[in-house]
């Protein structure tokens, strides 16, 4: 299977330099070849493709010399990307009105949007030993190391961030060692207040990452509003703002991966809500905190891990009233549509509920319901409909099941811890 390494570069200063200028020479090849298709269509209604625009770039490496100067495979892979949005856009185009979001291919900027370049391994020009990192024309680069690169390189980008540092993300071939099997599954309700709470009873509260940081984050906003525009004070109050936002997403990215491998690892199978997040972010009072909680990036984590270790990730309806429902009785308390209200007693059975807890358990039951009543399979995704499939519908009793990234999954090992705990 493909796995991404990300380690932060410690460039020299002519590496540095060099960097910059690939990037700088990235986004030329790549909004010349955009103007030039767009000036052919317009006087003769044709088009080039990639061959036609590789052909045309080295002829246009001979007229420009500095283009020479840059990694070739990085000027390749922008008119690839090139060639990407173009078929993206036309694929975008025969949708309907409603269902449209990729626009037309546009021209890249020099600030304000991703400033990267992708170069691909051959004949060797691509190494990895300790922590050094071996790239075309750059040479032997030095990075920060947290986990060993023990696997075949494919490619590399080299991304600069707004905070002035360098990532590499290391593509790689790699066998991963999975988890072992267990047979424990866990109902999972998504929360503001506490960021979830499982089945079992156990409460994660909500770090809150960006409310933390945000008095610090106003006063840097001043700072850069104050600052005279084309100063140098202007630059270090952007570059100083942007290390500020960096380190909240960092802060988050460690917490949701520390979190859901900790439920990989420990249950089979993991039951969850399906939140439309785009829409509850238009209750302006709870936009922030639901933002801030990345709800949608802690479940597409789930989902891909589960992939990797044969887990099931197994989604329930958005519509579903996990909170309203008594997991003793089933009767539903329309009350508790109050989020005020974090506990209850069922009139209809006396049972004493805590709200997340018994919304954590009737997603529970309610997933391993949607399991059991897949005669024909298990769609081991989970996904509803309107979230694309990470695995294909494995038969139960067939031969083996493929997932999304070419791997086998035996379903008479997920068939039998299912009824093994006794769902089936």
């Amino acid at each position: 299977m493909q796995k991404t390494f990300q380690v932060t570069l410690v460039p020299s200063h002519n590496q540095e330099v060099l960097i910059n200028k690939t990037i700088g020479c990235v986004r030329f090849v790549y909004n010349r070849f955009l103007a030039l298709r767009q000036e052919l269509y317009t006087t003769e209604q044709k088009t080039l493709n990639y061959n036609a625009c590789s052909q045309q770039l080295t002829l246009l490496k001979k007229e420009i010399e500095w283009l020479k100067e840059v990694d070739k495979f990085a000027l390749q892979n922008s008119l690839k990307n090139l060639e990407i949005a173009y078929k993206n856009f036309f694929a975008d185009f025969k949708k309907s009105k409603n269902k449209k979001g990729v626009g037309f291919p546009k021209f890249k900027k020099k600030h304000g949007c991703k400033q990267s370049y992708k170069t691909n391994l051959t004949n060797g020009n691509i190494q990895v030993i300790e922590n050094r990192l071996k790239l075309p024309k750059l040479g032997w680069v030095k990075f920060h190391k947290s986990q060993d690169i023990a696997a075949h390189v494919v490619n590399v980008t080299i991304t600069r961030t707004s905070s002035g540092k360098y990532i590499a993300s290391i593509l790689c071939e790699t066998e991963l060692e999975k988890y072992p099997q267990v047979t424990q599954n866990i109902g999972l309700d998504l929360g503001i207040k506490s960021y979830l709470v499982t089945s079992d009873g156990e409460v994660v509260d909500n770090p809150k990452y960006y409310r933390t940081q945000k008095r610090k984050l106003r006063s840097y906003n001043k700072k850069l509003s104050r600052s005279v525009k084309g100063s140098n004070n202007r630059v270090k109050a952007k570059i100083k703002l942007a290390q500020i936002y960096q380190r909240i997403t960092n802060l988050r990215d460690d917490f949701l991966h520390k979190l859901s491998t900790r439920l990989i690892k420990e249950n089979s199978i993991i039951c969850i809500e399906y939140l439309r997040v785009a829409n509850m972010v238009k209750n302006h009072k709870l936009a922030l905190s639901i933002t801030d909680a990345s709800w949608s990036k802690f479940t597409t984590m789930l989902e891909y891990k589960a992939i990797w270790h044969d887990r099931i990730v197994q989604k329930i309806g958005t519509f579903y009233p996990s909170s309203q429902t008594c997991n003793s009785c089933g009767f539903i308390n329309p009350l508790v549509k109050d989020l005020k209200l974090r506990e209850w007693t069922c009139p209809s059975c006396s049972n004493y509920n805590l709200r997340d807890k018994n919304a954590a358990l009737n997603i529970l039951s309610e997933g391993l319901r949607i399991l059991t009543a897949k005669s024909g399979g298990i769609n081991t995704a989970g996904v509803s409909p309107a979230t694309k499939r990470l695995f294909k519908t494995a038969a139960v009793g067939a031969p083996d099941a493929i997932t999304a990234c070419g791997e086998l999954v035996s379903p008479e090992v997920i068939q039998a811890q299912i009824v093994e705990a006794g769902i089936a």
